[in-house]
């Protein structure tokens, strides 16, 4: 008959943690916690188990946040190079151009926040910009956001009604209107400002290439 507490010490000070021992020999962690709870030893080999198996969760972690971020890299390349396919076919498309330009002069410059929006109180602007990501981009209605920005003497249901009309874009893509606190008379706008947003990575890496791509072409005449 096996004498299982001497097997277990024997175990334990080999450096085996409770869960190898209980799963070795089938004896309740529980009870190993209680044989071995004031030996000084046992102590230390658990403070040692402790250390490795925290020096091998931060190593894991290292691993795994650098694939992660090779991933990325790697992504954010297939995007470049997919738009610099794209280029020599659509360079010279007026809308294309003017949509770039646009996107130039008065886009979000922030790569990293992933958002492609350009704000205007041009009309013709926010309409050639609309046809551009729709067009151009392909991206479908419903996934480009328009958001206003309105002084407090403006209408929000008519705003909304002229933006809408102007770019394509359905009333209920529209996200919560924010108000200009401002009084002065001369500074009126007669639609307020509106803002043309689409949640996409790629597209704005796409774009920020094809502006690359461009300023060369320019460059070179």
């Amino acid at each position: 008959m096996r004498n299982d507490y001497k097997l277990a010490i024997k175990l334990r000070r080999r450096g085996m943690s409770y869960s190898k021992i209980s799963q070795k020999l089938g004896i309740p962690k529980s009870t190993l916690h209680y044989w071995f709870r004031n030996l000084r030893w046992s102590l230390r080999i658990k403070k040692e188990l402790a250390r490795k198996m925290l020096f091998i969760a931060k190593r894991r972690l290292q691993l795994l946040n650098k694939a992660r971020e090779e991933k990325w890299i790697k992504w954010h390349e297939r995007c470049r190079k997919t738009a610099m396919k794209e280029f020599p076919h659509i360079k010279k498309n007026p809308l294309f151009l003017a949509g770039l330009m646009l996107y130039w002069g008065e886009g979000d410059s922030k790569i990293e926040n992933s958002n492609v929006r350009l704000s205007n109180t041009n009309p013709e602007m926010i309409k050639i910009f609309s046809r551009f990501l729709r067009r151009i981009c392909h991206i479908p209605r419903k996934k480009i956001k328009i958001h206003l920005f309105l002084y407090p003497d403006l209408k929000e249901r008519v705003s909304k009604q002229f933006w809408s009309k102007i770019s394509g874009i359905p009333k209920n893509q529209f996200v919560k209107t924010q108000f200009i606190r401002g009084k002065h008379p001369t500074r009126r706008l007669a639609n307020g400002i509106c803002t043309l947003q689409v949640g996409s990575r790629e597209l704005k890496e796409k774009i920020f290439t094809w502006i690359k791509l461009y300023q060369r072409e320019l460059l070179r005449v």
